[in-house]
């Protein structure tokens, strides 16, 4: 039977006081812990040196009683916080130990009852073990760590591994199906893994056969199964155990007639060569695998991450994202209120133009696309009804039922109910940061004029609009500044040898708050995304940060080629400029940045080509529509 869970309705524990007033402070404090776990409000905990009648902790369920046996804790009583999932690595065998044995309070509901076979009772307490902690991590998927941490004190207790050399599992019938209970039972159960178990199950299978194996498999199989308060079923899974393992249900010992099992030898499998019991106190194969198994998996448990509890993430992420904030904050006012850093190779414009007809026009067609692309944030509405659905308040109840009563009018609204419907007209915040390293070179006025149209066209939106924008090389700065739209076309310079996105990003964050709900948030980027490692890895975490918060991200390359980072809505912008050279030997070529080329024979020839092709380039319109529909698709992506 199990030395950790007393059946006996008379125990009523050990008679273990604490000498130090710590361990009374940490059975309170465990206790507090208890219900959350066991499902229970009424077990009382107890910890001190020597407690657990010789197990690691000790269920009493007559007394509704757990001990915890101190000597296991490992550390200072003084020092334990059990509120703290985080510090409870550090006693993870012991706090396993607390987890079986609120297991057992929780789902073991059923007792035997008194005129039921020792040996049958003995057999269905050993089915019990992998059933509740199958049943235990079925519930709280969580505890399946603290219930892998204690595995080697909780097995090692009920098979007397390390107490005795003598009393140690040997290589018989009785003790390999013991182990196969323990440690195969817990791998089917979810607690272990088959690959763990593997070396104890092919000394088992030496022991038992194949055939008596498969059958007791298929026992703990039907026991993992079972219900918590189903004794009925378990008791006769008790008896089928005895059955197969030719035990006497009366007194637990091999039944008579069996073969016998004097000290450790048994028959070999099949009817094969008898295998001796150990000699002079070496331990026999059984023991030393079902030892491998238990110092690997505590070894490997003691490598791994415990479960993190739910508040100190929330406070974790709650101060990453303070400090993300701050650095945010920190890089717009750098950049916006003292125009970017004194130093540095980014020069801060190549001066300015007046707007086009067709950029002005291309603005407006933006700003219609924008209108109808924000973020429909949803606003919550709580109401009451007299009729369902919704959630029953008693309090409701009661005062209709006062005014029928009465004969009054029933004006009550027991019913209450929570909607949520979209703001048909959010503001939109929207941030353009450029690329002016030097392979941008080559269309930088390009990317000027669609800086100015994106910049733009917030101001002819219908819904509020607040814009941003900011060139980044070497070092950000501003070109259009929050709350503040572009009345001229801001040229630039591309010089620069580096791409400092992590600081434009921050810098439009901060401006815009681009990280915070309540807007529809839009990030466009116009880079080829050619970084180096540094900015490019750093810019992906500020971009998922911010995809992360509701910000839709919306990337325009200029080739096939570029490398935007991962996670934006990406659109390539149609550049062209088609143009014609005159090669030494009086033939022509033409070509554009789009990528388009035609050979031409003579200089006429290529003029007409050029012209043609210009005549035929979509207008600016058509690319101000392609990045409306394109922001669109972002921005519901990001819902």
């Amino acid at each position: 039977m199990s030395t950790h869970l007393t059946t006996d309705p008379h125990a009523t524990g050990a008679a273990v006081f604490p000498t130090r007033p710590e361990w009374l402070t940490l059975s309170a404090a465990i206790a507090d812990e208890v219900p959350v776990i066991a499902d229970r409000n009424d077990l009382v905990v107890s910890v001190a040196p020597g407690a657990g009648s010789g197990a690691p902790a000790c269920f009493y369920p007559a007394r509704a009683l757990i001990e915890i046996d101190g000597d296991h804790l490992g550390v200072d009583p003084a020092t334990v916080d059990p509120a703290n999932l985080s510090d409870r690595s550090r006693y993870a065998p012991t706090w396993g130990a607390l987890t079986h044995e609120c297991g057992h309070a929780k789902h073991t509901a059923w007792e035997p009852p008194p005129d039921a076979p020792p040996g049958v009772v003995a057999a269905a307490m050993l089915l019990e073990e992998p059933r509740m902690e199958a049943a235990q991590v079925r519930r709280r998927p969580d505890d399946r760590h603290w219930l892998r941490a204690c595995v080697k004190g909780i097995v090692a207790a009920d098979l007397h591994l390390f107490a005795d050399p003598a009393t140690a599992p040997q290589m018989t019938k009785a003790d390999a199906a013991r182990a196969a209970a323990l440690l195969l039972g817990r791998a089917d159960g979810g607690v272990l893994t088959r690959a763990e178990v593997a070396p104890v199950a092919r000394v088992v299978r030496d022991v038992l056969g194949e055939d008596a194996l498969d059958k007791l498999r298929a026992v703990w199989r039907k026991a993992l199964r079972t219900a918590d308060d189903d004794g009925e079923t378990m008791l006769d899974l008790g008896r089928q155990w005895c059955e197969i393992t030719g035990t006497d249900p009366d007194t637990g010992k091999p039944a008579p007639g069996a073969a016998p099992d004097p000290s450790g030898g048994t028959t070999g499998t099949e009817g094969g060569p008898a295998t001796p019991p150990p000699v002079g106190g070496t331990p026999s194969p059984l023991a030393g695998a079902i030892t491998a198994v238990l110092d690997k998996v505590a070894r490997k448990t003691a490598r791994e991450k415990p479960p993190q509890d739910p508040a100190a993430v929330a406070a974790a992420a709650k101060a990453r994202e303070a400090a993300a904030g701050n650095v945010a904050r920190t890089a717009a006012r750098a950049v916006f209120d003292a125009g970017g850093p004194d130093d540095g190779a980014t020069t801060t414009t190549a001066g300015t133009r007046p707007p086009t007809p067709q950029e002005r026009s291309a603005a407006r067609v933006l700003a219609r696309a924008l209108d109808t692309a924000g973020l429909r944030e949803r606003v919550t509405v709580k109401s009451t009804s007299d009729v369902p659905p919704g959630r029953l308040r008693m309090r409701g109840v009661r005062a209709s039922e006062a005014q029928r009563a009465a004969g009054a009018t029933v004006t009550a609204e027991p019913f209450t109910r929570v909607t949520r419907t979209p703001v048909p007209t959010p503001p939109l915040r929207l941030g353009v940061a450029c690329d002016v390293s030097g392979s941008m070179g080559w269309v930088r006025d390009h990317v000027a004029s669609a800086t100015w149209i994106l910049a733009d066209a917030a101001r002819h939106t219908r819904v509020p609009a607040d814009t941003a924008s900011v060139i980044f090389g070497n070092r950000v700065r501003p070109l259009t500044h929050p709350g503040k739209h572009p009345a001229h076309v801001t040229e630039f310079h591309t010089l620069d040898n580096w791409e400092d996105i992590p600081t434009a990003l921050d810098a439009l964050d901060g401006a815009l708050g681009l990280s915070h709900p309540g807007a529809a948030r839009l990030l466009v980027v116009v880079s080829d995304g050619r970084f180096p490692d540094q900015p490019r890895r750093d810019g992906q975490r500020k971009l998922d940060r911010m995809r992360a918060a509701g910000c839709a991200v919306l990337w325009l390359t200029i080739s096939d080629y570029d490398t935007p980072l991962d996670g934006a809505i990406v659109r390539r912008i149609e550049v062209h400029d088609p143009k014609s050279a005159t090669r030494p030997d009086g033939t022509a070529t033409t070509w554009c940045l789009c990528g388009w080329t035609s050979p031409a024979t003579t200089r006429p020839q290529a003029t007409v080509l050029v012209q043609q092709h210009r005549d035929t380039t979509p207008p600016i319109t058509a690319t101000a529509r392609i990045i409306g529909r394109a922001a669109t698709a972002a921005l519901r992506a990001a819902r």
